[in-house]
């Protein structure tokens, strides 16, 4: 199958229409403004981060020179292309979302009357904080054009100094993506309780941007090959793909399990509040089940070395993995309410809507270019690659 005769599903079109209404129909007959752009930012951070995952994985391939990664590399550039998509959603959403002020505390009327609040105005205030996610995106955009577009061209000029190039630009795009992905755990999540700090929250996100992005990679390299479209791509590509799951799956269990440990120790009342909240009016029960999806099940599903290259079981933990992270991301926006468990017809619509999306423009992003970098010398060197 030709790149160009890859189609979107019918079901994604109905699917979103179905989303796209019930979000109209709850906030009209609720009026529960703050409840619909919570949902928004919870969906807005689960596909940035997957987008920002995948981006990660492309520049990660060019700094360590990764060679067995190549064939599959237009995967993840493709699923990039999110970043894409998420400027209208992110754009029209955060001129709405600061215009309301229905969401973030440091946002509302009076909020400097809060001592805590009127320390934290330099940084928390509407126009240092639309400076920052537009300076974010900005950076991401140019960093994708110069990634993903370069490798693009590749394949028409075969540009053999792009490698070079390519690697310089990765380092580059390493050393913003870490305090950019910060920002957004800092600015997008953590300010909805702006009195709790946390330094590892960064890393936190990190772990489920990059967990997140090599599921919808694994998911993206079974689809190909199973259309024919990934030639000479084996099990062995795909043992690794599943030992980068199986490792983030452990990485994003420590930082999780530090940081609660941490706070946990010192047991400060500013500190252990943001738990305080997400262990009552049922979100105790969201944390075990968090704990169960988002490591138990991974960890020992993928714990063989056999499992590793089993395409049903990656493509089952793959699709399971992107459903924990939605669940994690959830559990971090949602509890900030302070109205117990959420789960109604916005949340339903929320995620039918944004899930489409997410589907509608992977599907559409693999009609970019041709499966492979043809261009890239080390094409043949991959393709070649066994353990």
């Amino acid at each position: 199958m030709r790149p160009s005769e890859t189609r979107v599903p019918g079901w994604v079109f109905m699917m979103g229409g179905v989303g796209l209404v019930g979000m109209a129909l709850a906030l009209v007959v609720t009026g529960d403004v703050q409840r619909f752009f919570a949902n928004w930012i919870v969906w807005l951070v689960v596909l940035l981060t997957l987008g920002l995952g995948a981006l990660f994985m492309v520049a990660l391939e060019h700094v360590v020179a990764a060679r067995w990664s190549v064939p599959l590399r237009r995967v993840p550039e493709r699923l990039a292309s999110l970043l894409l998509l998420l400027v209208p959603i992110a754009g029209i959403g955060l001129l709405a979302l600061l215009g309301s002020r229905p969401l973030y505390p440091w946002a509302a009327p009076g909020a400097l009357e809060d001592k805590i609040l009127a320390g934290k105005a330099a940084w928390l205030n509407p126009g240092f904080f639309t400076l920052r996610v537009a300076l974010c995106f900005l950076l991401w955009w140019v960093f994708y054009a110069v990634l993903v577009k370069g490798s693009l061209r590749q394949d028409e000029g075969r540009d053999a100094a792009f490698a070079r190039r390519a690697r310089r630009h990765s380092v580059l795009f390493l050393l913003v993506y870490a305090p950019t992905i910060t920002l957004v755990a800092f600015d997008w999540v953590m300010s909805l309780e702006p009195k709790w700090r946390s330094t590892i929250f960064g890393v936190y996100l990190f772990s489920g941007s990059v967990w997140s992005g090599l599921a919808a990679i694994t998911l993206g390299v079974l689809y190909l090959k199973k259309q024919g479209r990934l030639p000479g791509v084996g099990p062995d590509h795909l043992y690794n793909l599943g030992g980068l799951m199986f490792a983030f799956t452990c990485f994003w269990t420590y930082i999780a399990i530090s940081q609660f440990l941490l706070m946990w120790y010192a047991n400060l009342p500013e500190e252990v509040i943001w738990f305080a909240h997400r262990s009552r009016d049922g979100w105790g029960m969201v944390a075990i089940l968090l704990a169960v999806v988002h490591f138990a099940v991974p960890f020992f599903a993928l714990l063989s070395r056999d499992a590793k290259s089993d395409e049903r079981r990656l493509s089952f933990m793959a699709k399971w993995i992107l459903g924990a992270h939605a669940l994690d991301i959830y559990f971090l926006v949602m509890p900030s309410l302070e109205r117990g468990v959420l789960l109604g017809v916005m949340e339903i619509s929320a995620a039918l809507f944004f899930i489409a999306a997410g589907v509608y423009w992977a599907a559409r992003s693999m009609r970019m270019g041709a499966d492979m970098p043809t261009g890239d010398p080390n094409l043949a060197e991959g393709l070649e690659f066994h353990l």
